[in-house]
């Protein structure tokens, strides 16, 4: 029972990572797109969508499956937990990457700003690593590789209010940039959101791994 019970678990686990590979795909495309100008990679980030949906419907049946099957206990009941929570995430992130794709798809239609990207790509390329570290994270069951992902959110945070008062300041300055600043600010919306995606997925990482919740500062009201 207990041998049968790891063999779903590692399943699912391989499920996840692989859904996290396809949505690490699908950021470096949308941002491939709007960096480059190029309307092929956007395509190919709402072809990946679809295994993104798919996965997402996959690997929630598989946990509920375990939970009905096996009744699991203590940390196999935190892995399970987490997985579910993992896989909403890595969903939304998905989802995010696609909005990006749709404002870049609108944006390639006009002019590019005189200021060009400003942080944009420094918050794409920050957001992956999140990701990226985070489900790492989750591979290994490193708690402290965890904490990195959450303590970087912040400097995802700022770089989205500096990109906003620039592009704000550049509206003001020039009427006509403000349907393309508007579209940049939504993408910088969006990657800041995958960035606190990521953080999900580390702080679930952290709760699997140590069975505690640093969700909202509570580790330190603990102290």
């Amino acid at each position: 029972m207990k041998r049968h019970f790891e063999e779903i678990e590692q399943g699912l686990k391989e499920q996840v990572l692989g859904m996290g590979a396809v949505v690490e795909e699908m950021i470096h495309l949308a941002t491939k797109g709007l960096l480059e100008r190029k309307e092929e990679p956007l395509r190919e980030v709402h072809e990946r969508e679809k295994r993104v949906n798919r996965l997402h419907i996959d690997i929630d049946e598989g946990c509920f499956k375990l939970l009905a099957l096996h009744q699991p206990a203590a940390q196999d009941l935190r892995f399970v937990m987490a997985v579910v929570k993992i896989n909403s995430d890595l969903e939304r992130i998905g989802d995010q990457a696609v909005n990006v794709a749709q404002s870049t798809a609108v944006l390639l239609k006009q002019p590019p700003l005189a200021r060009k990207l400003l942080d944009i790509p420094r918050m794409s390329e920050l957001a992956s690593s999140m990701l990226k570290d985070s489900l790492d994270a989750f591979a290994r069951k490193d708690a402290e590789l965890a904490r990195s992902v959450v303590r970087r959110d912040t400097e995802e945070d700022k770089l989205k209010s500096e990109a906003f008062h620039e592009l704000m300041h550049i509206m003001q300055s020039d009427s006509s940039t403000i349907q393309r600043a508007l579209g940049l600010i939504l993408i910088a919306r969006n990657l800041e959101r995958i960035a606190a995606h990521a953080t999900n997925v580390a702080e679930d990482v952290i709760f699997m791994t140590l069975g505690k919740d640093i969700r909202h500062h509570a580790e330190d009201e603990e102290r």
